[in-house]
C-alpha cells in the first residue's frame, strides 16, 4: 500500500489533496487536529493532519492452481465482515468532520477557535451556526474584528438568553421525598448519597432512604453503608404495599430520599413497573440522572421514557471522565429541563456540584472544572 501524509488548514482541503493524488479510492488511516497557542487558549491556528493510502492494483498473473492449507471460511467472512464495519465507521467519521468544516467556512478565522471550542465539546451544530451567526453579526455592525474578551462576553450573553427559561439548583427542601431516577450504572445511589450527606451535615435535616432497586443486592448494600455513615434509616420497597408501608416507618423523618431501580429504561415495560410501584402524587420532587459518558442518543431515548413523569431537573454525572459536556446543554434546551447538580467523582459528599448557569457555561467553554 502507497501511503502519504497531507496538511491542510480543513478537512475539506484535505481530502482534495487526497482525491487529486489517490483519487475515490483512497483509505483515509488517520486524523488528527492540530493547534497552535493563542492568546488565552482562543484565537489558534488549526491544521488538519490527514494520512491516506491506495492499494496498487497487482496485475492478473497466468492462472496456476494453488496448493493451499484448509481454512475455515467462516473466518474469512468474519475478517471481511469486520473491515467493511470499520471502513463504513471511518467513512462515517470523515462525513461528519466534512460537514463540521464546512459549516464553520462562513465565518472569518477570527470567529473559528471559539466556535470550534464548542464543536468539540459536542454542542449540537444548529447551536453553534445560531451563536457563530449572532457573533458574526456583531462584528459587521462594529465594524471591526471583536476581542477574545468581546467574543466570549457576547457568547455569553447568547446562552444566558436561550437558557433564561431552564433552572438551575438544587434540591428545594420544600417537599418530604426526593425521587431519583435514571438507567443502571449512572452512578445513581452515589449520588443520592452525596445530597442526602449536604441535606444532614450542612441543613441539619432528618434524612431516611426508600429503596426499590430489589433486582440487585450489591445496589442494597451499597445504599445500606451509606446510611450507617449517615446513622439514617433504610427501607426496602418490592411492591406497592411494602412502598407505603416504608412512607408510613419514615414518617418522622423531613426528608425521604428514594432510590429507584437502576434499569435498562429504554425498554418500556421498566418504566411501565416504576410508574406503578412508586406514588408520583406525593409531596415529590423527582431528578433524572443521566452519566455525561453516555452517547447521547441513548439519554435522549431514556428522556422520551420519562416525559410522563414530572422531572424537575436532570442530575448529570462522571463529568471528570468526558472531555465534551455540550450534551447537557443540547439536552436541557431540547426539553427545557434544568440542572440541579452534576458530579465529578466517587467522594461523598464532596464530589458533587449544585448546578449554577456560570458554573455551566464555564463547563462549556473550559471543558474543565476550575468554575
Amino acid at each position: 500500500m502507497k501511503m502519504k501524509k497531507y496538511t491542510a488548514s480543513t478537512m475539506v482541503e484535505a481530502m482534495k489533496k487526497v482525491r487529486e493524488d489517490f483519487g475515490d479510492d483512497a483509505v483515509i488511516l488517520s486524523s488528527n487536529v492540530t493547534k497552535t497557542k493563542g492568546f488565552l487558549g482562543f484565537f489558534q491556528k488549526r491544521s488538519v493532519e490527514v494520512v491516506a493510502g491506495f492499494d496498487q492494483k497487482i496485475e492478473k498473473q497466468p492462472y496456476e492452481p494453488p496448493i493451499r492449507p484448509v481454512v475455515q471460511p467462516v473466518f474469512e467472512s468474519d475478517t471481511t465482515d469486520q473491515l467493511q464495519k470499520e471502513m463504513q465507521e471511518m467513512k462515517k467519521l470523515i462525513k461528519g468532520i466534512q460537514q463540521s468544516d464546512r459549516t464553520l467556512e462562513k465565518y472569518p478565522d477570527e470567529l473559528l477557535p471559539l466556535l470550534t471550542r464548542l464543536q468539540s465539546q459536542g454542542l449540537a451544530q444548529e447551536y453553534i451556526v445560531e451563536v457563530g451567526d449572532s457573533l458574526y453579526q456583531q462584528m459587521k455592525k462594529d465594524k471591526k474584528d471583536s476581542t477574545a474578551s468581546e467574543q466570549l462576553e457576547l457568547m455569553k450573553k447568547w446562552f444566558s438568553a436561550k437558557l433564561k427559561d431552564v433552572p438551575f439548583g438544587g434540591i428545594s427542601y420544600t417537599k418530604k421525598y426526593i425521587n431519583v431516577l435514571g438507567p443502571t450504572g449512572v452512578g445513581k445511589t452515589t449520588t443520592i448519597a452525596k445530597i442526602a450527606a449536604r441535606a444532614l451535615l450542612e441543613e441539619k435535616k432528618k434524612i431516611g432512604f426508600i429503596t426499590t432497586d430489589t433486582y440487585r443486592i450489591a445496589a442494597i448494600e451499597q445504599l445500606r453503608t451509606y446510611a450507617n455513615l449517615l446513622q439514617a434509616p433504610v427501607e426496602i420497597a418490592y411492591n406497592e404495599a411494602d412502598f407505603r408501608e416504608a412512607i408510613e416507618k419514615l414518617a418522622d423523618r423531613d426528608l425521604i430520599f428514594i432510590d429507584t431501580a437502576g434499569r435498562n429504561y429504554k425498554e418500556a415495560k421498566f418504566v411501565e413497573d416504576l410508574q406503578k410501584l412508586v406514588d408520583f402524587s406525593l409531596d415529590m420532587e423527582t431528578y433524572l440522572v443521566l452519566s455525561t459518558t453516555s452517547k447521547e442518543q441513548d439519554m435522549d431515548v431514556i428522556v422520551e421514557r420519562f416525559e410522563k413523569f414530572p422531572i424537575e431537573k436532570f442530575i448529570f454525572t462522571k463529568i471528570d471522565e468526558t472531555s465534551s459536556v455540550g450534551s447537557m446543554i443540547n439536552l436541557m434546551l431540547k426539553y427545557n429541563i434544568g440542572m440541579a447538580y452534576y458530579t465529578d467523582g466517587q467522594e461523598v459528599p464532596e464530589d458533587i456540584t449544585e448546578a449554577t448557569f456560570e458554573k455551566v457555561f464555564s463547563l462549556l467553554l473550559a471543558g474543565d472544572l476550575d468554575a
